[in-house]
């Protein structure tokens, strides 16, 4: 009985495929190292005078960098394209948008994480040149751009040509690296919460990014956090711009999913 049910069973899943169904309906469901009911956001991990920063709507440090997001939404480029408001109107038309990143880009078929769907605009639709990784220009705006997403949960696509990143990036974090022969898994997952010197290591959720760090004295993207991780356990990093980095970041964000977007959002 149990030979023929098996054998139903195969023969179904064979027949799913046949049918033409997307893949990812049948391939199970991943499991997750850290159920959902037990996230954290690195918030919950920082200390109180942290905490006290990110929520002081005028002592923040980040703001700043958001008003500077929120004028250039409005300029127009130097080639005279149009501005982000142009097309898209009040940010608040963004609403949601951070929330579902990286993200695969149906044109070109490439992952792209919100930084890139940036870039992608000013030097497509702006007819501007390329916002370098980490400037000013290219933090404010993507902060600005998140801040309409602030509160609502993670929720990214793994499925169809998506999910080829995803395993790659779940492989990515699971993977010993560097003379210190760590995993992100062996920090975030296995002893989240023990100490780090001084410090409580967090799960390293991704729901904060763009970041104001006060060791960085400035706002970071997650692909520059995920680089000081490399950089801490001595292995060889990967160039700006690199897949790898997007394939993590997305592994990253389902791992993360229903954690709401903070933003501005500060750590130590």
């Amino acid at each position: 009985m149990m030979a023929r049910l098996a054998r139903w069973t195969w023969l179904a899943a064979v027949a799913l495929i046949g049918m033409g169904l997307p893949a990812a309906m049948a391939q199970p469901s991943p499991v997750r190292a850290l159920p959902l009911s037990q996230l954290k956001s690195g918030l919950h991990f920082s200390g109180k005078d942290v905490q006290a920063l990110q929520a002081d709507e005028f002592a923040n440090p980040a703001q700043l960098w958001l008003s500077q997001g929120a004028a250039q939404w409005k300029r127009s480029s130097g080639a005279n394209g149009p501005s982000c408001f142009s097309c898209h109107g009040d940010v608040a038309n963004m609403k949601g948008v951070a929330t579902r990143y990286p993200a695969i880009d149906p044109a070109s078929g490439r992952l792209f994480n919100l930084e890139d769907r940036i870039n992608h605009c000013t030097t497509r639709h702006q007819q501007a040149t390329v916002l370098a990784p980490e400037s000013d220009a290219l933090l404010g705006l993507t902060w600005y751009v998140t801040q309409a997403s602030k509160g609502l949960p993670i929720r990214v696509d793994i499925g169809g040509n998506a999910r080829p990143h995803w395993q790659a990036g779940a492989d990515l974090f699971q993977r010993r690296q560097g003379q210190l022969n760590l995993s992100c898994a062996q920090c975030h997952d296995q002893h989240f919460g023990q100490r780090l010197y001084t410090d409580a290591l967090s799960q390293g959720q991704p729901n904060a990014y763009p970041v104001y760090r006060l060791e960085w004295q400035k706002p970071g993207s997650l692909e520059r956090r995920l680089r000081s991780c490399y950089a801490g356990i001595r292995a060889e990093t990967p160039p700006w711009g690199a897949t790898e980095m997007r394939q993590l970041a997305l592994y990253l964000m389902w791992r993360g999913e229903g954690l709401p977007i903070e933003v501005p959002a500060v750590r130590k």
